[in-house]
C-alpha cells in the first residue's frame, strides 16, 4: 500500500480519556506497523499543564496500558515518542488560536510536512464550533496547492436532535468544506462491519437471497453488561436512542441494506447507505408506543453482587426517565426491503456484551419431515458477529443418525481469531489510517447523519410529549423488559439471545 503523505495530527482534548485509550494506542500500532508517514508529528492540544516531556511521559503510561495487540517494543515507543509534542492552550479562547498557528508552522517546518494537517476534536461536543471557527479565523482550515490539505474529525454525537446536526453541520461547512470533515463512528472501524460488504457482494450465494422473497426479517443487537459507570451526567441527558440507536445500529442497518455501488469508492458507497436511511419508514407519534419499547435498568444481584439501578448511579436524577434499554421494529420503503421488519436492540446492563446482526430466512411452505414426536419447523439463520469473538455463522438443519428423519439444527461457522496469521487492526487504527489516506468511505456524511435524525426525532419527541408512553423496568442482568418480545408480533418469534444456548452456538459468547 502506498505510504500516506507527510502530516500533524493535532489532538484537541489531548488529556482525555479518548486519547489514552483509543487514539494514542491506535497511532502507535500504525507506526509500529510503518504505516504513518515517513515524515509526521503529533501534537496534543488541551488546557492541562505539560511540557513537551512531561506529556511525553503519560502517553507512554497510556500506551503500556492501553495497547492491546502485542508488548511495547521500547526501541520503537522510544522512536515515537520524538514525534509527540504538545501545546497547552484554552481551546474556549479563539485569541489562544495564534499560539497554535506558530506551533503547527514550526513543526511543519521542522519536519518538512508541507502544511498537511488532521485535527482531531477528542474533546465535549459543545467545543466543536468554537474550535472550527477559531481554525478558520486563523486561516488554518484552508487548502490548495501551495497550503497542503486539511481535514478536521469529529467524534460523536453529531448533535442532540435533528435541529442540532443541521446546525452543527452548517457550522463545520462554514468553514471546512463537506470533504474535509471526517464524522468518525468507531463500529464502523471494525473489521467484521466491513467485511458485511465483503460477504455481500464478493460472493454470488448470498446476494441473489438478500431481499424481501427469502429474508423473513433482521434483528441488530448491540448491548452491553455493564451500566453508565461514571458517564451518568452525559448519559442521563442522551440515552440509549441517541447514544447507540441513532449512529452505530442505524449505520450497520445501512450496511445491510444497501444495494450494491458501481465501484468501492466514497462516495459510491456512501450515496448507497444514504438512499437506505432516506427509506427509514417514519413513525407517526401514534406509531411510537406500537413499535418502540424503552426501558431502565433497576437494582439487582449479578452472581453475588449488588448492582444498583440507573437511577442510583452518581449524576443520574433520582426520578430519569432516560432509557437505558431501546428495542424498535421499523420498515424499509424500497422495492428489495418492502414488508421485511428490521428489528434494533441496544440495552446497559444485559447479561452479556455482544453486538451481532441475525438474517432470519423464510421457513419452508412446507413441512416435509414431521412425525408423532418432533417437528422442525425453523427458518435458517445467518448471524455476523461484530463483537467479541468476530465471526459468521449460518444455521440449517440436518438430519440425526439413525432411522426416521429427526432434524435437527447444525452450525457452520468461521471465526477470524482462526486466521493466526492475519492482524486485525483496532478500529480507530483503521479509521485514522483511512483520514491520514484521505479515504472518507466508513465516515458519516452530513446527508447521512441529518437522515438518521429525521428518522430518531420524532421517536424523542413523542417520548417528550406524550407521559402515558411507558418507559418499563428490568433487573440489572437480564435481557431487558418483557415487552420487547410483543414487538416482533407473532408468538413463534423471539430474539435471539446469544447467551442461552451457548453450548450449540459454535460462536463464543462472553458471559
Amino acid at each position: 500500500m502506498e505510504r500516506p503523505k507527510n502530516c500533524i495530527i493535532a489532538i484537541f482534548g489531548a488529556s482525555g480519556d479518548l486519547t489514552k485509550r483509543k487514539l494514542m494506542p491506535a497511532l502507535f500500532d500504525l507506526f509500529r506497523q510503518d504505516l504513518l508517514p515517513e515524515k509526521f508529528a503529533i501534537l496534543g492540544v488541551s488546557r492541562s499543564n505539560f511540557s513537551d516531556d512531561a506529556y511525553r511521559e503519560k502517553m507512554l503510561a497510556d500506551v503500556r496500558e492501553y495497547c492491546e495487540k502485542s508488548p511495547v517494543q521500547n526501541d520503537k515507543m522510544q522512536e515515537f515518542l520524538k514525534r509527540i509534542f504538545y501545546l497547552s492552550i484554552d481551546t474556549k479562547t479563539p485569541d489562544d488560536y495564534t499560539q497554535l498557528k506558530r506551533k503547527l508552522e514550526e513543526l511543519d517546518t521542522r519536519f518538512q510536512l508541507g502544511e498537511n494537517y488532521i485535527y482531531y476534536l477528542a474533546t465535549p461536543p459543545n467545543l466543536y464550533d468554537i474550535i472550527a471557527s477559531s481554525l478558520g479565523a486563523q486561516g488554518l482550515h484552508r487548502q490548495g496547492k501551495d497550503s497542503g490539505w486539511k481535514r478536521i474529525v469529529v467524534e460523536k454525537p453529531f448533535g442532540y436532535d435533528l435541529l442540532s446536526a443541521v446546525q452543527l453541520n452548517k457550522r463545520l461547512q462554514k468553514f471546512f468544506h463537506e470533504d474535509q470533515i471526517y464524522r468518525i463512528d468507531h463500529y464502523l472501524g471494525k473489521e467484521t462491519v466491513q467485511n458485511t460488504l465483503a460477504f455481500r457482494f464478493a460472493n454470488g450465494i448470498f446476494e441473489p437471497l438478500w431481499n424481501r422473497n427469502y429474508i423473513n426479517r433482521v434483528e441488530v443487537t448491540g448491548v452491553e453488561h455493564i451500566g453508565v459507570e461514571n458517564r451518568g451526567g452525559y448519559y442521563d441527558h442522551a440515552g440509549a436512542l441517541r447514544d447507540m440507536v441513532q449512529n452505530h445500529l442505524l449505520q450497520i442497518v445501512g450496511l445491510i441494506a444497501m444495494e450494491s455501488p458501481p465501484l468501492y469508492s466514497a462516495d459510491a458507497v456512501r450515496n448507497e447507505t444514504v438512499k437506505v436511511f432516506q427509506s427509514l419508514c417514519p413513525l407517526k407519534p401514534e406509531d411510537v408506543s406500537r413499535q418502540v419499547v424503552r426501558g431502565q435498568y433497576g437494582s439487582s444481584t449479578i452472581k453475588g453482587e449488588a448492582v444498583p439501578g440507573y437511577r442510583e448511579e452518581k449524576n443520574v436524577a433520582p426520578d430519569s426517565r432516560t432509557e437505558t434499554f431501546v428495542a424498535m421494529r421499523f420498515n424499509i420503503d424500497n422495492w428489495r426491503w418492502g414488508g421485511v421488519p428490521f428489528y434494533i436492540r441496544t440495552g446497559k446492563r444485559m447479561p452479556t456484551r455482544v453486538t451481532e446482526i441475525v438474517i432470519h430466512f423464510k421457513r419452508t411452505p412446507h413441512q416435509l419431515f414431521r412425525s408423532q414426536y418432533t417437528s422442525y419447523d425453523r427458518g435458517n439463520q445467518l448471524i455476523i458477529r461484530i463483537q467479541p469473538d468476530e465471526g459468521i455463522l449460518l444455521k440449517f438443519g440436518m438430519k440425526q443418525p439413525g432411522a426416521g428423519f429427526d432434524i435437527k439444527e447444525v452450525n457452520m461457522d468461521f471465526h477470524y481469531s482462526d486466521l493466526s496469521d492475519v492482524y486485525l487492526p483496532d478500529a480507530y487504527e483503521r479509521l485514522l489510517l483511512d483520514c491520514i489516506l484521505g479515504d472518507p468511505t466508513l465516515y458519516a456524511r452530513s446527508d447521512a447523519v441529518e437522515s438518521c435524525w429525521k428518522f430518531v426525532t420524532p421517536i424523542l419527541e413523542a417520548w417528550e410529549n406524550d407521559p402515558d408512553i411507558k418507559i418499563y423496568g428490568y433487573p440489572a442482568g437480564t435481557w431487558g423488559p418483557k415487552e420487547s418480545q410483543g414487538l416482533l408480533g407473532d408468538p413463534r418469534e423471539d430474539w435471539r439471545y446469544p447467551c442461552k444456548n451457548l453450548a450449540n452456538d459454535g460462536i463464543y459468547c462472553e458471559l
